[in-house]
């Protein structure tokens, strides 16, 4: 028994609980953990999205289904682990309520892990000087770092500055900036000096915290060697594609809604989680301690060595995680009334299903949608004009989907292997719309296939009837295209 007794308690010591298992961060997170022999288990609010990470199939992996802000779901689901990554935000939330709402989620989280047990917490936050003149977004983070103690466990904070990465949102601002614009005009904030880290660096503290007994309880800042000007990074990143260097000019006019507004159109993120990143674009964010080094010694990237790596792991397709993995999967919404409008087409392919279940799930992205794809630029600038994601976010890769996937402005809602494959728009729209692609084998042994095309929309009051009739007549141009487009794919390879 006392055998028995050792090792449970040795079974809890290496069961490690975290939180955002789904977004950039967590998502890369979980893999380490389990090499390095950690039992991890998973708070999800949608576990079949975990499960269709490929790291979930491991034997030391479980999840646990809930919302981080339900306490005593919370409280069960971390008993047994001996310590917890935190590593949630709510810049999705629409306004300024994300700050209240991650201030809620942060007590809740604290609250919790002191009654199931847990030893410590550790969370990655923003690097930021102390004091008065912290932006909204900076002193938010400050105020997560102190309620996630408020039920008593030692907290450790990493404090990171803006993480470059293959898909991480800094890296997509800079690209798409960089790519686009040869002149660009800037606000003061360009000038202010910043400390960047490649995510391979902020990944390798955040396991050596957990294995160093010395971090507990610590604030530690992390950051790579080089400390630069966002214009100086810019220009950095101008190298590394190979493109010209960009003229800045800077303007003192444009404030941190104007610059959101900017980042909006120009990169693939939304003016609601742009905007708190603009305004914290004015503190300086530099490491004011090595403390972090010393505890856990550890040579980091260059901004160039971290740039190369992210723009080699983005031209090779082997993009783990990207920032907008962490979006909210379609659930059952609530209709106003009921009606439920579908545009079902059918086609037969002489090539097999597997052939034409790959041309469908390479939809999007770089490759577009087969047919009048000027239409979807169209309809990708509009709802990027109402404030809706556009066509700009892609795809994490090129040629494979799973479920949860973001795909330009749809996200992928249900996926069954060679089957089935479902697209809930997050586009800006007076309802709810879908797109399915079903795939079925002939019985015969001639090696045909069908493909069937649905497109479903559940209106919201009078408005959304009469998009769904005005959109209608395009319908029969850019579903008819994008079929016969998918069936030429399927049948000459791809």
């Amino acid at each position: 028994m006392e055998r028995e007794a050792n090792q449970k308690s040795s079974e809890n010591q290496s069961r490690i609980f975290l939180t955002g298992a789904t977004g950039y961060i967590g998502g890369r997170l979980a893999p380490h953990l389990l090499e390095c022999g950690f039992h991890v288990r998973c708070l999800a609010r949608s576990s079949a999205k975990v499960l269709a990470r490929p790291w979930a199939a491991h034997e030391a992996v479980e999840v646990a289904q809930g919302d981080a802000g339900d306490k005593e779901r919370l409280e069960q689901a971390m008993r047994g682990c001996s310590a917890a990554y935190y590593l949630v935000h709510s810049m999705d939330v629409a306004g300024s309520e994300y700050r209240a709402h991650d201030l809620l989620l942060a007590e809740t989280f604290g609250k919790a892990a002191a009654v199931a047990g847990v030893s410590r917490i550790i969370y990655l936050g923003g690097l930021g000087e102390t004091g008065e003149g912290l932006s909204e977004h900076l002193s938010s983070r400050r105020e997560v770092e102190r309620s996630l103690g408020i039920g008593g466990v030692p907290v450790t904070v990493l404090r990171a500055a803006m993480i470059i990465g293959s898909g991480s949102a800094s890296f997509e601002i800079l690209r798409y900036l960089v790519e686009r614009l040869p002149v660009m005009i800037t606000p003061k904030w360009v000038d202010t000096e910043s400390q960047p880290i490649a995510v391979t660096d902020v990944l390798f503290y955040l396991v050596a915290a957990l294995e160093t007994p010395a971090t507990v309880g610590k604030t530690l800042d992390i950051g790579g060697p080089d400390v630069r000007t966002y214009a100086q990074i810019m220009r950095e990143m101008a190298s590394a594609l190979g493109l010209r260097r960009r003229l800045v000019i800077r303007v003192p006019v444009l404030t941190p809604r104007l610059s959101s507004l900017w980042i909006h159109l120009v990169t693939p993120l939304r003016a609601s989680i742009a905007r708190p990143l603009a305004e914290g674009l004015r503190n300086r964010v530099v490491c004011r301690s090595d403390e972090a080094t010393r505890l856990m010694p550890h040579e980091c990237l260059t901004i160039r060595e971290a740039m190369d790596a992210a723009i080699s792991q983005q031209e090779s397709g082997s993009v783990e995680t990207a920032w907008s993995d962490a979006g909210v999967m379609p659930g059952d919404p609530s209709w106003a009334g009921g009606t439920e409008y579908v545009d079902r087409r059918e086609v037969t392919s002489r090539a097999t299903a597997a052939a034409v279940w790959s041309a469908v799930t390479s939809i999007g992205g770089n490759r577009g949608y087969y047919a009048a794809d000027w239409l979807w630029r169209v309809r990708g600038a509009i709802d990027r004009l109402w404030g809706g994601p556009g066509l700009r976010r892609g795809r994490r890769d090129s040629k494979n989907l799973r479920l949860g996937d973001a795909l330009d402005f749809w996200r992928v809602s249900e996926i069954r292997p060679q089957r089935l494959l479902v697209l809930t728009a997050e586009m800006r729209l007076p309802g709810v719309a879908t797109l399915s692609f079903e795939v079925e084998p002939f019985p015969s042994a001639d090696g045909k296939s069908r493909l069937i095309m649905t497109a479903r929309f559940r209106p919201r009051g009078l408005a959304g009837i009469l998009y769904w009739y005005s959109v209608l007549p395009l319908h029969g141009l850019v579903f008819r295209g994008m079929l016969r487009g998918l069936l030429r794919s399927a049948e000459q390879g791809g």
